[in-house]
């Protein structure tokens, strides 16, 4: 696998297909999600959605087309999606009175029906959660990263006080922190978004960055504090203790199937699919060798080891087809299975099996008695180094060293020279918005966030050389 941009973007689309987690449809820029793709985005659903409910979220479904006059009540929000949206004009034959969009988000819609169901304090909070489809009519897409129609959950909820609401937006970043850290073992530095980069129409956006193995940045997930902005537009009033009538303060926060090809940049190898094994779709794979035909004994013993994974909970494939064993461990290799368990002949004698983990190079002697136990802990172990090297990546391709335009441009130039990647930049940001644009403008490198935790505090400016109100990384991104 090339670092090069070019032959990563490659790389990357390859490794899906190889993988077959998806298919390209007629429709430009969006993807059917074949079996094992969809079932990647069934294990990151299923973790969410549990955190959701332990902290008092419910799911709801809402409409997915949205009248145009929605989103004129809310002008930085029609300002933000309008390049993006494709619209019903016409049904039954017919022309329609009035335009409809198919949802770029559900903000506007869940405002308008919020009005009708909070009357009282009594009400609130409003704790709901929409598991659905969005469209965004992208220029440029790239499978599950950037498609024009994309899964997501997106969560709407509605609070008697900014405190409440601002407690809301926090929790739920860090449930996304810890559901991309734990499930997907990629390591992400959790801030707040500057004012260009927040989501339109809200007061303070956060966000959790995540670096691939090129260098560039993927917004893992996204939590917005939106005040009363989407209440006064829609008139979402409740009345206080007080017996006074007052706008309710709203959040909204999403993550996407967008995670699932960071899963793939973050970890995957020159072979293609390495994936995490609490997310992987196979966890283990067993494979028969040699003349296994002639010696049932062997796939007796692989049926047993099988229905002993398979007690434990672990998402096991038994491979006895007719190919050959070359063939069978590149193909699981390409679908990124953690764990691969060898048994031959020779292997039964000795009661023993070969165990190989997809990021290591070398197979281990594991005893057959205490067979299931060493994949349990390999599984566990793979999980834990994963997330180790993505971080041990990261760290190396994060550089706070650079002050000014002229190291940041010195330092691009030798990442071309030298064929590197030039990964994130913390620097220092003075919170002019032409200082921002600037650096785009010349470097194309964005701010991702500014970090809670930076590894260090950068104090001047890196365009304009006057003192730093922020410490932001800036990085290219997807």
């Amino acid at each position: 696998m090339s670092q090069k941009t070019n032959d990563f973007s490659k790389w990357y689309v390859e490794t899906i297909q190889k993988a077959d987690l998806m298919d390209y449809t007629p429709v430009r820029g969006c993807i059917a999600f074949k079996p094992d793709g969809y079932e990647l985005w069934e294990h990151i659903q299923a973790e969410m959605d549990k955190r959701f409910k332990e902290t008092g979220h419910r799911n709801a479904y809402f409409p997915m087309l949205i009248p145009e006059s929605f989103f004129q009540k809310e002008k930085d929000h029609i300002e933000g999606f309008s390049p993006e949206l494709p619209w019903v004009t016409e049904a039954a034959g017919e022309q329609l009175e009035e335009r409809l969009a198919l949802r770029p988000t559900s903000e506007t819609m869940i405002g308008h029906l919020y009005s009708n169901w909070i009357k009282s304090y009594r009400d609130l909070p409003v704790l709901i959660n929409q598991w659905a489809n969005v469209f965004r009519w992208e220029k440029k897409t790239l499978p599950f990263i950037r498609t024009s129609e994309f899964l997501w959950q997106e969560g709407h909820t509605a609070h008697v006080d900014e405190e409440d609401a601002r407690k809301e937006t926090m929790q739920m970043l860090a449930i996304y922190k810890e559901v991309v850290e734990g499930l997907l073992a990629i390591p992400v530095y959790d801030g707040q978004k500057t004012p260009s980069e927040r989501f339109a129409g809200a007061v303070d956006t956060f966000s959790i960055e995540a670096m691939m193995k090129d260098g560039k940045a993927v917004q893992a997930g996204t939590s917005h504090y939106l005040g009363t902005k989407f209440a006064e537009a829609f008139d979402i009033k409740y009345l206080n203790k007080e017996n006074k009538h007052v706008h309710v303060h709203t959040t909204s926060w999403g993550t996407s199937t967008r995670l699932i090809g960071s899963v793939i940049m973050v970890h995957g190898d020159e072979q293609g699919l390495v994936l995490p094994p609490r997310i992987a779709p196979t966890q283990v794979v067993l494979i028969p060798v040699g003349p296994w035909k002639k010696n049932p004994k062997i796939i007796e013993k692989l049926d047993e080891i099988f229905v002993a994974l398979k007690a434990k909970g672990i998402r096991v494939r038994l491979d006895d087809s007719d190919q050959s064993p070359g063939y069978k461990f590149n193909e699981w290799e390409l679908k990124g299975v953690p764990v691969r368990i060898e048994l031959g002949p020779r292997d039964l004698e000795n009661q023993q099996g070969l165990m190989k983990a997809r990021d290591e190079e070398e197979k281990v002697t594991v005893s057959l008695d205490t067979i299931v136990k060493s994949i349990e802990t390999e599984l566990e172990t793979m999980q834990t180094r994963l997330f180790e090297k993505a971080k041990a990546f990261r760290a190396n391709n994060s550089h706070t060293h650079i002050d000014s335009m002229e190291q940041l441009k010195q330092h691009l130039a030798q990442s071309e020279q030298n064929e590197t990647i030039p990964g994130w930049i913390l620097a220092g940001w003075c919170g002019d918005d032409v200082c921002e644009e600037k650096v785009k403008e010349e470097t194309k490198f964005t701010t991702r966030n500014i970090p809670f935790n930076p590894p260090v505090t950068k104090h001047t400016c890196i365009h304009c050389g006057k003192k730093a109100q922020h410490t932001v990384w800036f990085a290219r991104a997807y």
